[in-house]
């Protein structure tokens, strides 16, 4: 079955893989980004979170509220627990540095490998669509790790619009 499962996996699903973990290690190295690019990963993972649970469970009444609060959750804990150290603004250049860190790598492959395995569930056991504890299970998930993305965006947001101020004397 696994074999099969491997097998019947269209190409663009190993290229977005391979995507995903470059992507990964990339952020794994301590860099320099323009403000704008802070907003690609976090809104790609979004668009594949969001396309997931549609297409997965279209318009269950238990999907979207899940989806919900658990993005909220994982926004609210990404804010808590993010280091501060680990940005440093440069206003004039409209950049943040960020220390390298695999969260985002584990964080894309999660997200990645519970879409795939839904997929792969819903193939064999498509009655799974109408298991309340399944749907709520699936779509808490991918908000937990949305949200995280999300919280981690908007911290270092925050922390170059402190900067920003700070610079102008805004503050």
């Amino acid at each position: 079955m696994l074999q099969q499962m491997l097998i019947n996996t269209p190409v663009w699903v190993w290229a977005l893989l391979a995507f995903l973990i470059v992507r990964g290690v990339m952020s794994g190295i301590g860099r320099e980004t323009g403000i704008r690019k802070l907003f690609i990963m976090p809104l790609a993972m979004l668009a594949l979170s969001i396309h997931g649970m549609a297409a997965s469970f279209g318009a269950d009444p238990f999907a979207a509220p899940a989806w919900l609060a658990a993005t909220v959750a994982g926004t609210a804990l990404a804010w808590a627990l993010f280091s501060l150290d680990s940005v440093s603004v440069y206003p004039e250049r409209g950049t943040v540095f960020q220390q390298g860190s695999w969260m985002p790598l584990m964080l894309m492959l999660a997200i990645f490998f519970v879409k795939y395995a839904v997929n792969v569930i819903l193939h064999v056991a498509p009655q799974a669509r109408q298991d309340g504890g399944f749907v709520i299970a699936v779509c808490v998930l991918y908000g937990l790790f949305n949200g995280i993305f999300i919280g981690r965006l908007l911290r270092i947001l925050a922390i170059y619009r402190s900067g920003v101020a700070r610079k102008y004397k805004l503050l």
